[in-house]
């Protein structure tokens, strides 16, 4: 079968290539600030849920795939935290987090179609967070690189941001941007080996 990653994160491309799979982008063109939903964790998975859904939309309906659909939010008090998009707002985020915990949660849904029938499922993966007690300076620092802007909760623990993280609680990958893990345990239940969809290397 095909595998489809409904995202244009290189970040989760990369993961998924390093464990073995490789996935075609077919990006949803979901528009995420047009969403909203009672809890960081709900906003999360119907996020996954909307981009899985509009990008299987435009595959041919014959054809068999495996597709993954992921949304990431950081959960800073109960409120959901997405990209911060500006300066202005990156500054405001770190100052506010500096030496904090947060909860990045990632919903995760899953499509299998075999021979016309289709199967779903999905999940959330949480991971707690902890947030150097970085500078001012380091702060403005980090503003320049530009890679806070487009990425939930304005940091990264897989570029610039690594510095600025102290310690997880959790699953690593979930905070990249897709649970490794959590994806083999939801193909698991729908019948797909994840073995079954690495591909072989020179």
């Amino acid at each position: 079968m095909d595998v489809v990653l409904a995202s244009s994160s290189p970040a989760r491309l990369r993961e998924l290539r390093a464990a073995g799979l490789d996935p075609r982008v077919v990006v949803s063109g979901v528009d995420e600030d047009a969403v909203s939903a009672p809890t960081p964790r709900a906003l999360a998975l119907t996020l996954a849920r909307l981009k899985g859904e509009a990008s299987l939309a435009m595959l041919a309906p014959e054809e068999d795939v495996v597709l993954f659909a992921c949304d990431s939010v950081l959960d800073f008090d109960g409120v959901a935290v997405g990209k911060p998009g500006t300066d202005a707002a990156v500054r405001e985020r770190w100052r506010t987090l500096r030496n904090r915990d947060a909860f990045l949660t990632t919903g995760h849904f899953v499509v299998v179609r075999r021979e016309g029938v289709t199967r779903t499922a999905a999940a959330q993966a949480t991971t707690r967070v902890r947030f150097a007690n970085v500078s001012d300076e380091e702060i403005e620092a980090y503003i320049a690189t530009g890679e806070p802007h487009q990425v939930a909760g304005g940091f990264t623990i897989d570029g610039y941001g690594a510095a600025f993280i102290t310690g997880l609680g959790g699953d690593p990958h979930n905070v990249i941007g897709i649970s490794i893990p959590l994806l083999r345990s939801l193909l698991a239940d729908l019948g797909v080996a994840w073995t079954s969809l690495w591909t072989t290397t020179s």
